[in-house]
């Protein structure tokens, strides 16, 4: 069962709430995390550092010091999370390196420098040792695959082919080739998408219809495992079929590049049933919501700050564990879902807070929405 937040709800109630300022340059990445009862945001900047915030007290609490170039991307570390109850910051940089970082005590723990180019995005799966293997070798082998033909990678995103889960005749159907395993969507300046095989090292699928820079690639989830959404400098979203390897949408409302996609947790009650909702954010200095069944005009358009040389470069939805007292008893619906984006002036706004407890529930199974969309 999966749990869907009304859009229109949303689109009623969301404001700007906060804003965070420290960086001095474009932030162009952010994450979340929850450590010891705290929740942090971190974020990564064109002037080459990470920033911590405390996201209960409303205060950057660290800056991280030590790239030589633009961070492209930061993550917290499951893998030491889980394993090692510490929250540690990886980092990945234009400076061909990725940093861990422990920020409690501003220390860089552990540096990998033998990638030959920028690192555009990190991704951790099932907290294992090898994943931090795979974590730097995929995206070296994405490059490798690309060297000789001049191109650059702009945005990656990682899924794992799991042959042990209910999902296994529909997912076979993509080709991967491997077994269990790992495949990489890359977004490129052919105007290209492209996913990769990692355990065999092929690449099995090429999409076509951007006519220019693919700056961002997500995976789908749940039912819309199946697809792939893009934002591209030719001002255009597309979402995608990975079974067959189709262009499903492009949405256009867009007048610069779109440098960040995002699968929202909204649904659009519409003629046909319930419909998901996309997200793009861009250097138009907007961020539109989409319905994923419709290429008409967007459902929702929210202007970034007054600031008319501003920009949208990275955008995150993150569910904020609310605060109770010590006399008041938690439940699980005490949580906020808030929209946190990065701007080119450096700043991170915080957008509207929308409390779960007052949504609707839908319960549905896999793939319903998904095979309803094509039938």
């Amino acid at each position: 069962a999966t749990t869907f937040f009304m859009f229109d709800i949303f689109r009623s109630s969301s404001k700007l709430i906060n804003t965070f300022t420290g960086h001095t340059d474009s932030v162009c990445s952010i994450d979340y995390s929850t450590f010891d009862d705290c929740q942090f945001i971190c974020s990564g900047s064109d002037d080459n550092t990470v920033c911590v915030w405390d996201v209960d007290n409303n205060k950057q609490i660290q800056s991280l010091n030590g790239h030589s170039g633009s961070m492209n991307c930061v993550k917290f570390s499951s893998y030491h999370y889980h394993n090692h109850r510490q929250n540690v910051i990886c980092s990945a940089s234009s400076d061909r390196t990725i940093s861990f970082w422990d920020f409690k005590h501003n220390k860089q723990l552990q540096i990998f420098n033998e990638h030959t180019d920028g690192v555009v995005e990190l991704n951790f799966h099932h907290l294992m040792v090898v994943d931090i293997c795979v974590l730097v070798l995929a995206i070296q082998f994405v490059y490798g695959m690309l060297k000789h033909q001049n191109h650059y990678v702009f945005s990656v995103d990682m899924k794992e082919i799991n042959n042990n889960n209910d999902n296994n005749d529909k997912m076979n159907n993509i080709g991967v080739i491997g077994g269990n395993g790992y495949t990489i969507c890359s977004g490129l300046d052919d105007n290209t998408i492209r996913i990769w095989d990692i355990e065999t090292t092929k690449q099995f699928n090429v999409f076509e219809g951007h006519k220019d820079y693919v700056n961002s690639v997500k995976y789908g989830s749940n039912e819309l495992l199946n697809t792939i959404l893009s934002g591209s400098s030719d001002n255009s979203v597309c979402l995608w079929d990975i079974r067959s390897g189709q262009q499903i949408q492009m949405f256009y409302g867009h007048y610069d590049c779109v440098y960040a996609v995002e699968y929202s947790p909204f649904v659009i009650k519409n003629g046909i049933g319930n419909s998901n909702v996309i997200c793009s954010g861009s250097w138009d200095n907007t961020i539109r919501f989409w319905d994923i069944r419709s290429n008409k005009k967007e459902l929702y358009m929210i202007e970034g700050s007054d600031d008319e040389d501003d920009r949208i470069l990275c955008l995150k939805f993150i569910s904020l564990k609310k605060k109770v007292n010590n006399n008041e008893q938690k439940s699980k619906d005490d949580c906020n879902v808030h929209l946190y984006y990065g701007s080119y002036d450096g700043s991170i706004h915080i957008l509207s807070k929308f409390i779960l407890i007052s949504i609707f529930k839908i319960i549905i199974l896999n793939l319903e929405l998904f095979d309803l969309f094509f039938s």
